[in-house]
């Protein structure tokens, strides 16, 4: 399981072990990951984390352009930087260099109802921290 405590609030995220065992090993290499996440800019109702040009080594793996509400992907680079997207909401996974896809790795299973929360925070309040620790 994944801690996440995002803008001092705590949620709890089960890591995709089957569906997406590289990008998951890849991210507990960065663990314990202390960040601040932003709103998105063009995608909807999600936070993101970007990581400019750090290569993970990665490709696609359970990638969706689509993610649910609670769910977390990575997108390892290529078309865009490489960055972290938490949806709170319903979310279109765009860039300016057009449709992406992310590596839906981890998804939270607790805390669920502080989403909509966190996301009017980072709207209106701007750049909140996170941390991401395993349990």
């Amino acid at each position: 399981m994944l801690e996440i405590s995002a803008s001092g609030v705590p949620f709890v995220a089960r890591l995709e072990e089957e569906a997406a065992p590289a990008t998951v090993a890849a991210f507990r290499r960065l663990l314990p990951l202390e960040s601040r996440i932003i709103h998105v800019r063009w995608s909807g109702e999600g936070g993101w984390i970007p990581f400019g040009d750090l290569d993970l080594g990665l490709d696609a793996e359970n990638a969706t352009c689509y993610p649910s509400p609670g769910e977390v992907v990575l997108y390892p680079g290529g078309i865009s930087e490489t960055e972290i997207l938490l949806a709170y909401g319903y979310v279109s996974f765009p860039s300016k260099a057009g449709a992406l896809a992310g590596n839906h790795f981890a998804t939270i299973v607790e805390g669920t109802e502080n989403l909509r929360e966190l996301g009017r925070r980072m709207l209106w309040e701007g750049a909140q921290e996170i941390v991401f620790r395993e349990s």
